[in-house]
């Protein structure tokens, strides 16, 4: 997976793709995806890190099969709240302090 993390004045944001969307956009109806590199491109990086950075982060940004399945299998997205998007699977996280 891809990670990128960035501090803002809210806290840390956090972006987070699967290697095979980015540069993608993915329709569906009046909602519109696109996977930016200058926004998504990060280090590769496994499981683990994407689970600690979720972790501590203030917002994220999901998008990927494989990366939304990790946050909601560990508990930082409900499943009900996954966009499906032609073929990809979106979510995001926002932390209230």
């Amino acid at each position: 997976m891809l990670l990128n993390e960035r501090s803002t004045d809210e806290g840390t944001l956090v972006s987070v793709c699967d290697p095979d969307v980015l540069g993608e956009t993915f329709e569906d109806g009046p909602v519109s995806l696109t996977v930016e590199a200058d926004f998504y491109d990060g280090e590769q990086v496994g499981e683990e890190a994407v689970v600690e950075s979720l972790a501590q982060c203030a917002v994220a940004n999901i998008v990927g099969t494989e990366s939304v399945a990790l946050a909601v299998e560990h508990g930082f997205v409900e499943e009900e709240n996954v966009l499906d998007i032609e073929g990809t699977r979106h979510a995001q996280l926002l932390r209230m302090g």
